[in-house]
């Protein structure tokens, strides 16, 4: 298995999106989490959108993947906050 130790080459863009409640605090709490593994993210480049009924909002935050550590770390992180739940 060490051979196949990875699809993607480092560092590259990584998409990730994560959906969770439309509250308030949550868009701060996803950037917070995401600049703690990938210091140089733009906030800037979040794209935002709510659910139809309004219950719920999908942010997508491409970051610099560096190393399989550190997305598995930064996934770790955003499905075990209490806002979030679904992380892609």
């Amino acid at each position: 298995m060490a051979d196949q130790e990875s699809l993607i080459e480092y560092p590259s863009a990584f998409p990730i999106k994560i959906m969770g409640k439309a509250e308030d605090t949550l868009a701060q709490a996803i950037l917070e989490i995401v600049i703690r593994h990938d210091p140089g993210f733009d906030c800037a480049s979040i794209e935002m959108r709510a659910s139809s009924g309004g219950k719920y909002v999908s942010l997508t935050c491409t970051v610099t993947a560096t190393s399989r550590q550190q997305l598995d770390n930064l996934y770790r992180e955003l499905t075990g906050h209490p806002l979030v739940k679904v992380v892609l």
